[in-house]
């Protein structure tokens, strides 16, 4: 079975939704000793699961699928594997933490389906210059991630 290689420690940011990672962490994919790791970056900006607020009595931002949320997160960020590939890997490491299976298959389906939205928006920030890592001590929680809102980043996508 795969396992997840550190304790996730974070920090929120003052925006009130962002929270950025304070220490190593990730992910071997497969089987334990299988050589294929996800590092997160420490200083990696994120938002969590990004479900709609209307779900969040069923499915918070937060719960028993954080770590599995986190790594997808990055895995959208940095785009060094196929989209599909990052959605069958959150899958994978939501087994593993053991979250309900009618939860687990909720939550893929969902980013099967919708997850092109924040694949693109990521893409476009990086094209932008945004950067989702933060650098040395620029992780307080008083700084806000900078980022810009979903509408706001696809309504500048798409008037360019």
């Amino acid at each position: 079975m795969s396992r997840f290689t550190e304790a996730l420690v974070v920090s929120p940011l003052a925006d009130g939704k962002t929270w950025v990672l304070i220490n190593s962490f990730g992910y071997e994919v497969g089987e334990e000793g299988s050589g294929d790791v996800v590092n997160v970056e420490i200083g990696f900006m994120t938002d969590f699961a990004s479900i709609p607020r209307v779900f969040w009595i069923v499915l918070p931002k937060w719960g028993k699928y954080g770590n599995a949320a986190v790594v997808h997160d990055w895995l959208y960020w940095s785009q060094k594997r196929e989209r599909n590939a990052a959605d069958q890997i959150m899958l994978e490491a939501m087994g593993v933490l053991a979250v309900p299976t009618w939860m687990r298959y909720s939550i893929y389906w969902a980013v099967r389906a919708f997850g092109w939205i924040a694949w693109n928006r990521n893409l476009w920030d990086r094209v932008d210059g945004f950067n989702r890592v933060m650098r040395g001590t620029e992780f307080k929680a008083i700084r806000e991630s900078g980022r810009l809102g979903l509408l706001r980043r696809l309504s500048k996508h798409y008037l360019k």
